[in-house]
């Protein structure tokens, strides 16, 4: 029998069997609820596959596919969330602590069904079906045997569960991010009649209208509009290669990840990007605990119906993480990469629309969420840092480079559309201004050991950041002057500090970093580390700390101050301040409004030996720092895989200033305003 004929077999035995749940009552009478909900939810899984496959989806109208979608993510939208099974709490509450955070995953592996069912994916869809069966079978026989469910036993069957099927389902991701052929979103963006707004429900993704109002503006734009986006988005990725002296003629595929919406302008990039040797490969943002559920949607998707959802969940790993499945996971990707590694060597990297405008996120802290142990932590930090290393030797950083760019969506508010006109004149900039203005301040870094930062008002940052000495003052440079390439838009000169001697406090009122608000941020470095943390988001200590380790340090007791940058887009910040969109700018145009400080790994990470110029020749040498010095005699301590931008608006920035060898203080920026010679330009957006 071929295998896709043994996968209809199986997938038609489990349905059958699954419709039958609804109607027996072996089980108590709380889990009899929840398996038949879960019954009805895999029915409504396969009427969305007989939409696909039998091509009525495409008839449908608009009214009707808005409810079809509606119904699909129903039951984790905030009005339905706090008594949805999906949620840890109401399953805690419901049934008991360990099966309840158990059978709360079981459910958010069964809501993944969704893409699959509109990629037409029956393997993977009949692969949660059977572990919904066998959850339920192992049920089934404690009630006939008058116990209570085993929950080491159920906690058995979804390890094995995530065990055996990881390595499968990282190759299916690994497909979709490096190989152009599997091209069931460009087809959907390239074949569609963008001005049919109905093509958005094709996709499985969740619509709101937010990707609706966002694709009928850029319907309402000109072609030579649309034309200039997408040349942006496209030379900042090429012109990557040329400013790093990476060759992107061995470079056959490009990684799109963008929010739905935007499809009339990935259409010209892919375009675009044909023009020059590239293949568009499209890969969906994850929604299972192979792929990962994270607030920050990382490939492309539509509109996130909960984000206290996929907070929620973040943790599930906790469930079963231990060392042997620790090593499973490596021992998988390592399988992948060796069976796709002259795809992956062709891979270029990733080109990405973000968006922005959304309700500021504040996540609410339950006590029924899974949560690792400390042992975990360190377990979880080790892998992730041994697959990155291990993705590195396939997807090498020296030879592919990215390209980042961001756009409001409606949610931003009633000005929206003189938003985005203005966000397209911020990215747009003229680079050639910015240029000459940031290596007026380069050059006045360059002759400095130390520069000192400190806050006005409520800010109380007072922090001292070494750096490198230069060797051939006359050749080289601690700071890299940023023109818009990776980076859109223009606007920031940075550099990899020097950890030991950097130390102080770093404190910031409000920010948002990776969709989470952080209010009275405070850390404090010590050798250019984070030594001691704090915010006033929760109540007590415990869950302040708790929530800062967890979600800005990544589970390390410390990270490294990996990048110390000015920015100078002081046009974004005028905008910013002008429409009152301070809180939702994305940390990409955030980080261009002031001095910035990125905790993690350096922006050389993996790419320390590629020499890079300045467009006034000299090369670029601070690439490094004490920690990522380690790769060459203990990777597993050089790299932390994560690089997380905090900024210090100019209202909150009291001086800015470099101590030069001879001892000579030299002010940069004060009381908010740029006070060193020739850059008087930049302060015109901050009068206005």
């Amino acid at each position: 029998m071929k295998q896709e004929e043994l996968i209809v077999e199986r997938y038609e035995l489990a349905l059958t069997r699954i419709k039958e749940i609804p109607g027996e009552s072996i089980c108590g009478e709380a889990y009899r609820e929840y398996f038949s909900q879960m019954a009805e939810f895999v029915t409504m899984m396969d009427q969305a596959l007989s939409l696909v496959e039998s091509g009525t989806l495409f008839q449908m109208t608009m009214e009707e596919l808005r409810e079809h979608n509606r119904l699909l993510y129903a039951d984790i939208l905030p009005e339905h969330y706090g008594e949805s099974y999906a949620n840890p709490e109401y399953a805690v509450n419901r049934l008991n602590e360990s099966i309840g955070r158990m059978l709360s995953f079981l459910y958010g592996e069964l809501r993944s069904m969704i893409p699959s069912a509109y990629e037409k994916n029956r393997t993977f869809m009949t692969i949660r079906m059977e572990l919904l069966l066998e959850v339920y079978q192992s049920f089934v026989c404690a009630a006939e045997e008058g116990k209570e469910p085993d929950a080491e036993a159920l906690r058995q069957i979804l390890y094995w569960y995530v065990s055996d099927y990881y390595e499968a389902e990282f190759e299916e991701k690994s497909e979709t991010l490096l190989d152009a052929d599997r091209d069931f979103a460009r087809r959907l963006i390239m074949e569609s009649d963008l001005t049919d707004l109905r093509y958005l429900y094709y996709f499985g993704e969740y619509i709101t209208e937010n990707e609706l109002g966002t694709a009928a503006h850029l319907n309402s734009l000109s072609m030579e509009n649309i034309q200039k986006i997408a040349d942006t988005y496209t030379e900042g990725y090429r012109i990557g290669f040329e400013v790093t002296g990476k060759d992107i003629s061995i470079k056959e595929t490009v990684a799109i990840r963008y929010f739905l919406g935007f499809e009339r302008v990935i259409r010209q990039a892919v375009q675009n990007f044909d023009r020059i040797g590239l293949q568009s490969a499209f890969y969906r943002a994850g929604a299972n605990i192979f792929q990962g559920r994270n607030v920050n949607k990382n490939g492309y998707c539509g509109a996130n119906p909960n984000k206290q959802y996929d907070y929620d969940h973040k943790e599930d790993w906790a469930l079963f993480l231990d060392g042997a499945l620790a090593g499973r996971r490596l021992e998988a990707v390592r399988n992948v990469f060796e069976r796709h590694k002259e795809l992956a060597a062709l891979y270029g990297g990733p080109a990405v629309v973000e968006s922005f405008g959304e309700e500021p996120f504040a996540p609410a802290t339950k006590s029924a969420v899974c949560r690792f142990s400390e042992k975990q932590q360190k377990l979880a930090v080790e892998n992730a840092g041994q697959i990155s290393a291990l993705q590195n030797e396939y997807i090498k950083g020296e030879e592919h480079s990215f390209t980042i760019i961001a756009f409001p969506v409606p949610q931003i508010g009633p000005r929206y559309k003189e938003i985005f006109d203005d966000v397209v004149r911020i990215n747009t900039l003229d680079y050639l201004l910015y240029r000459d203005i940031q290596q007026i301040i380069i050059d006045e870094l360059d002759k400095g050991l130390t520069v000192e930062v400190k806050g006005q008002g409520e800010n109380r940052t007072d922090l001292k950041v070494q750096l490198h000495r230069l060797e051939d003052p006359a050749k080289q440079t601690n700071f890299e002057n940023c023109v818009a390439d990776v980076n859109i838009p223009v606007g920031e000169v940075f550099t990899s500090p020097r950890l030991t001697g950097t130390e102080g406090v770093l404190h910031v009122t409000r920010v948002f970093l990776s969709g989470l608000e952080y209010r009275d941020l405070c850390l404090t470095f010590e050798d250019g580390f984070v030594r001691d943390y704090s915010c006033n988001n929760f109540s007590s200590e415990e869950e302040n700390r708790k929530y800062i380790k967890d979600n800005l340090l990544f589970h390390h007791d410390g990270l490294p101050l990996g990048e110390f940058a000015i920015g100078t887009n002081t046009t974004a910040y005028r905008i910013a301040r002008k429409y009152g969109i301070e809180a939702k700018l994305p940390i990409l145009i955030a980080e261009k409004t002031g001095p910035h400080f990125a905790l993690g790994d350096t922006c050389y990470s993996h790419e320390e030996e590629v020499k890079s110029f300045n467009p006034d020749g000299k090369e670029i040498v601070a690439k490094e720092n004490e920690v990522s010095i380690l790769r060459d005699t203990d990777v597993s301590k050089a790299y932390f895989q994560c690089h997380t931008d905090i900024t210090i608006p100019y209202d909150e920035l009291g001086e800015l200033s470099v101590l030069t060898a001879s001892g000579e203080r030299r002010v940069i920026i004060q009381n908010g305003q740029f006070v060193l010679p020739g850059c008087e330009e930049l302060n015109r957006a901050l009068a206005e």
